[in-house]
């Protein structure tokens, strides 16, 4: 298979295109808002309060222990929910989807937006996403004293009395964040999924057409190797009065040998049917033949032809 082939065999359809759209501009709103919460909280606007907050209640481990453990030249772990590598990475994945998003919108407009390309392009976005979802869902096991095997506090436990007034902002975006990185992996696993009916529907419709193409060019071939035996059986009758139709074409030239032939075969002529041309139509009496000194005798007949000489029986006229 070449190159050609091997480009027109890439599926270029969508099954509902109209809904490639639609999602574009979902996903617009909600990139917006990612990105938005999302730098809102870069660096550490209430990262570091929540977690001092969780810890208060003994919800979840103390944020100084990270102050003990450099002091005590210990190897310090900061739980995944409260690190500043979450709150980048956040920020560094919502930025690219929007890049993407740009990308995309642009090469649908230019119809190169292919469901083939956009398989991986989406399921490299939802595994993004999903590590952000596991990053700010993990446990905190780091304090034996105060663990919390489960989603941060701001999730399990909402942001409602004893929190302070003043964090329950900070929590309500929390939970904000939270759940648009929910919603943009579900919408990243939409597309994934029309994307792959796409693909499969248009290797469907390639193989169907494949088939009736291979088909088609049988009943071709079949259909050419029956034509013969069609034209045989179409062919118009012989026309009456040629070679192969109801009778042998008769002309006064004919007639004219028949009756010497006759003459010369010992006067058979003279029995010879009386009506025809060249011969009277007396008393069964053919008329005489007229002979040359040569002993051949002259023909003419109705077209002029000039004069020809038969031979006799087994002569060839002249």
């Amino acid at each position: 298979m070449g190159i050609k082939d091997c480009y027109a065999a890439i599926p270029r359809q969508w099954k509902f295109p109209k809904a490639i759209i639609y999602l574009f501009g979902i996903e617009l709103v909600f990139e917006i808002a990612a990105l938005a919460l999302y730098g809102i909280a870069q660096p550490d606007l209430y990262r570091t309060r929540l977690w001092k907050e969780g810890s208060d209640h003994g919800w979840n481990s103390n944020p100084n222990s990270i102050i003990y453990a450099y002091a005590n030249h210990r190897p310090v772990h900061t739980p995944l929910p409260w690190s500043q590598f979450i709150t980048n990475y956040n920020v560094v994945i919502s930025v690219v989807a929007l890049f993407l998003l740009l990308c995309k919108a642009i090469m649908y407009i230019c119809h190169v937006f292919y469901p083939l390309l956009s398989t991986p392009i989406h399921a490299a976005l939802i595994a993004l996403y999903a590590v952000s979802i596991h990053a700010q869902a993990a446990p905190d096991t780091s304090d034996p004293r105060h663990p919390q095997p489960g989603a941060p506090w701001y999730l399990t436990k909402g942001c409602g009395a004893p929190v302070k007034p003043s964090l329950q902002g900070y929590c309500k975006q929390a939970q904000a964040s939270f759940a648009v990185t929910i919603l943009l992996c579900a919408l990243f696993l939409v597309y994934l999924v029309l994307s792959i009916w796409s693909v499969l529907a248009a290797a469907s419709g390639l193989r169907n057409r494949k088939l009736s193409t291979a088909s088609s060019s049988a009943e071709d071939a079949e259909a050419q190797g029956q034509r013969p035996w069609e034209m045989a059986q179409v062919m118009p009758p012989a026309t009456p009065g040629t070679t192969g139709g109801l009778k042998s074409p008769m002309t006064p030239r004919t007639t004219a040998f028949n009756t010497l032939s006759g003459k010369m075969g010992g006067g058979k002529g003279k029995e010879k049917k009386k009506g025809m041309m060249g011969m009277g139509k007396g008393k069964g009496k053919g008329k005489e033949v007229v002979r040359a000194p040569d002993g051949k005798v002259p023909l003419r007949h109705h077209i002029s032809m000039g004069d020809e000489v038969y031979g006799g029986p087994s002569g060839n006229p002249s």
